[in-house]
């Protein structure tokens, strides 16, 4: 047993000593100024030791990964889905398929609740949640050749409950594309410098494909440096066609970018993941870490104060403007992807296992990514808690509740408990060269403000405009890099599904399986997605409403196949490490799922709502946010679909737990009557670090296989 380096004991203290200093600040300060550096202080302490001690306990005590053992992409490299990919590479792709408009969106909107309870619930979370999540679906995959997480419920828990799941898996997986395409839409209508920087990404991410597969393979360093001066370029050169003649080129309408990111969507599902996927999200990668180390050093060197409260009052009265609901259970619902969702289950089970060069490296790329995400979702919450909260009650309040006018939106702020005058939201907007600020809701619009307050008091107050606009740029690339990898992801789910009834299907890299599964799942997202922006409450508006409950209720679905897992594979007395996280979120989604269908609030539940708006149809009036009596009878049908749908999914995933609740019963009773799907062992031959950086053993191993493949080559 290696004994504690002292070195390592008083790093570790210190960083210890750090996050609870954070912790014990943002705890006991009442009625005080806090500095939001002590939030990130807190958070960064916090993710440093669970990474540290946690997930390699997780990854090494518990999953027992074996570095001897090949992996899918090894085993199964056909150069098209399965494919040995670079750890630095593979990070970026998989840090930037998961962290899609979550992270951004979600702490800001969950910041009317105050800081106290998102911050709570976004390290908590992802420490005992969502980075657990993450890597055992990863594991768990990689053992079954990359299956995804619907057909692993099907093979492991049976036909009956694994149905279920894989009904559930794809219906939520097109609506969070739906919705997460339509942020980028509103993102980049009308944006020449957001639609010409991340067009550019394209043709960089195929160079630097090429550049790795064909040119200079293996050398991610230099391909790194030439993607990242390609990158700066590009958003250098998309402020210049913004202002130049280009602009009106550049300048697209909502229904063309449709187009456009459909046939994206597809082109990106089909093309080998080498050639654009993984380059360009690794590309993106540098662009989100980079941006979001750059704002964590900001509120350290200008230590903005937390102006909004630790905890509103609306958190115990459920009736705030920006969403209705009290902080349990609609916090941890709006805060989805920063603390645990179910969309990276997708990803782990659907790219990353196929590309993985060692199950030792999903440690740092499960748990480690997660922890990167939710680290993004920090710096959000803190954008949204440094701003006036009057401001930010102005800006996420809809319009019928704040007005069309400062004077109005100053008044309504006012009946909140807080106060903003109409000169300071007036310039408020002027400040970032908008119109107006108010009602810009969806969280990114803030999320922009909030930025742009920090990188302005560093490079100063003139540069304020320029920071929200390349934040609304920035919150696109981070959405996009999500939508493509899921559309593939999308894909790989469908074929699983069909492959039961037809067994062609089984190989996600058969050509006529894969362009047509491909088609049918952006043809999907993209029919809501048309729908929706071309009808305001029609098409994945409607399914919007219950966007953050299905993740959620996926989430469910993921734990519960690892818990069912770690019970089948022998890890009985380990359970908990996913059994724990599936009860409480389980508790969360499945309360939240209940209000929604059966709550007599109408902002609550969808059937009061219903039956308000019928009842109003029925007397002739038209009730905001409808301004016709078409639109009263779209929101009819739209809180009918929605609760519906919210009660078929919630019922869905109590069929998964149960039946998966019998399967572990059957085996604890029997253990010889249970049988895994895992494939079988097969000696890998590749050679490649856990972490990022390789150890001294790491190092010598990597020379001796060298050493002797090149003996083993017969001499010329």
């Amino acid at each position: 047993m290696r004994r504690a380096d002292p070195r390592s004991i008083a790093v570790w203290t210190v960083v210890a000593l750090v996050g609870a200093t954070g912790w014990t600040v943002l705890a006991l300060a009442r009625d005080e100024e806090v500095s939001a550096a002590w939030m990130v202080a807190a958070a960064l302490g916090s993710y440093a030791i669970a990474y540290r001690f946690y997930s390699k306990f997780i990854a090494y005590r518990v999953l027992r990964v074996d570095a001897r053992r090949a992996t899918p992409a090894e085993r199964l490299d056909n150069g098209i889905d399965y494919h040995p990919t670079d750890r630095r590479v593979l990070l970026g792709h998989h840090f930037a398929a998961i962290a899609g408009a979550g992270p951004l969106v979600g702490p800001v909107l969950a910041a009317q609740m105050g800081y106290l309870p998102g911050t709570i619930w976004i390290v908590v979370g992802v420490i005992f949640a969502g980075a657990v999540q993450d890597m055992v679906v990863l594991f768990f995959s990689t053992r079954r050749d990359g299956k995804s997480l619907g057909q692993m419920a099907r093979d492991e828990i049976g036909p009956f409950g694994g149905a279920a799941a894989l009904l559930a898996a794809f219906a939520i997986m097109i609506i969070l594309l739906g919705v997460l395409a339509l942020v980028i839409v509103n993102a980049l209508a009308e944006s020449p410098w957001g639609t010409f920087s991340i067009a550019m990404t394209i043709p960089i991410a195929l160079l630097m494909g090429f550049y790795l597969r064909v040119l200079r393979p293996g050398r991610v360093s230099e391909v790194s440096l030439i993607g990242i001066a390609l990158l700066l370029i590009a958003l250098v050169a998309g402020r210049w066609v913004a202002e130049s003649s280009l602009a009106d080129t550049f300048t697209l309408a909502p229904s063309t970018l449709v187009v456009w990111l459909v046939a994206y969507g597809f082109v990106a599902s089909i093309l080998p993941v080498w050639m654009l996927l993984a380059p360009r999200d690794y590309l993106s990668t540098f662009m989100k870490i980079g941006t979001i180390l750059l704002l964590a050093l900001g509120v350290l060197v200008t230590l903005p104060t937390l102006k909004m409260d630790p905890v509103t009052d609306f958190a115990s009265r459920g009736d705030g403007p920006v969403f209705a609901g009290s902080l349990f259970p609609f916090v941890f619902i709006t805060i989805a992807c920063g603390a645990l969702s179910g969309f990276h289950a997708l990803i782990s089970s659907g790219t990353t296992p196929k590309m993985i060069q060692k199950e030792t490296q999903v440690r740092m790329i499960g748990y480690g990514s997660m922890l990167m995400e939710s680290a993004v979702a920090i710096m959000a919450l803190v954008a949204a808690s440094i701003i006036d909260p009057g401001l930010y009650f102005a800006m996420n309040a809809p319009a019928g509740v704040v007005g069309d006018t400062v004077q109005e939106a100053s008044k309504a702020v006012a009946g909140f408990g807080y106060s903003i005058s109409p000169a300071e939201l007036a310039q408020a907007a002027k400040n970032v060269e908008e119109s107006s600020l108010l009602s810009r809701t969806g969280g990114a619009p803030t999320l922009a403000v909030g930025v742009s307050e920090i990188f302005s008091k560093v490079t100063g107050g003139s540069m304020r405009a320029f920071w929200y606009h390349f934040a609304i740029m920035f919150e696109a690339l981070f959405i996009l890099t999500a939508l493509d990898a899921g559309t593939r992801v999308g894909r790989f789910m469908l074929q699983d599904m069909l492959g039961n009834v037809y067994k062609p299907f089984r190989n996600v890299s058969w050509k006529p399986g894969l362009i047509l599964t491909s088609a049918a799942v952006t043809g999907l997202w993209g029919y809501f997605l048309w729908v929706g922006v071309h009808e305001p409450l029609g098409g994945i508006n409607q399914l919007f409403p219950i966007f953050g409950i299905a993740n959620q209720l996926l989430a469910a679905v993921a734990l519960t196949v690892c818990t069912t897992l770690l019970v089948k594979s022998g890890r009985l007395k380990w359970a908990w490490i996913t059994a724990v996280p599936l009860a409480w979120d389980a508790t969360v989604t499945l309360t939240a799922s209940w209000q929604k269908v059966f709550s007599g609030d109408r902002r609550v539940g969808f059937f009061t709502q219903r039956s308000i708006y019928q009842d109003a149809i029925d007397d002739g009036k038209v009730l905001p946010p409808a301004k016709s009596m078409d639109d009263m009878h779209t929101i009819v049908t739209n809180s009918t679909v929605d609760g519906v749908l919210s009660a078929v999914l919630a019922l869905l995933i109590v069929i998964v737990i149960v039946d998966a609740a019998r399967v572990c019963y059957r085996h604890i009773s029997d253990p010889e009557a249970s049988r895994l799907s895992e494939a079988p062992f097969v000696e890998s031959r590749l050679t490649a670090p856990a972490g990022l950086f390789p150890t001294p053993e790491e190092k010598r191993e990597a020379l001796e296989k060298a050493d002797s493949l090149e003996k083993a080559e017969p001499t010329r």
